[in-house]
């Protein structure tokens, strides 16, 4: 009945070890991407800000690398993550990592400030 010898169980536990240690970096790597991809966010939104000064050109043609860019990581990452590319939905709605909500059992307390 007990087929697996002692030999099985240790490479069994080393292949689980390596699973999980590239597990960790393939999810490392795709926290880095997230990363790049908000950082890219943000300097796009102040690019889109700073058009409408003298030298908008050359920021229009930053905001449009950028865009291209940014679009690049968005479907990169959405492949790693196996987000379903849904053009009607847009990216931030299509995300499966969201902040889940506090258990109802927490206490909550209510403090209202006068100003």
């Amino acid at each position: 009945m007990n087929d697996i010898s002692s030999d099985d169980i240790l490479l069994l536990k080393q292949r689980l070890a390596e699973q999980e240690a590239l597990n960790r970096a393939l999810l490392e790597k795709l926290a880095d991407r997230e990363r790049e991809i908000d950082h890219l966010q943000a300097q796009l939104d102040k690019l889109r800000r700073m058009n409408f000064g003298s030298r908008s050109e050359k920021v229009s043609r930053r905001i449009a690398q950028m865009e291209a860019d940014l679009n690049r990581l968005q479907k990169e990452s959405d492949t790693l993550t196996g987000r379903v590319d849904d053009p009607a939905v847009q990216r931030t709605l299509r995300q499966t990592r969201t902040r889940k909500p506090f258990p109802e059992s927490l206490p909550r307390d209510e403090k209202r400030l006068r100003l």
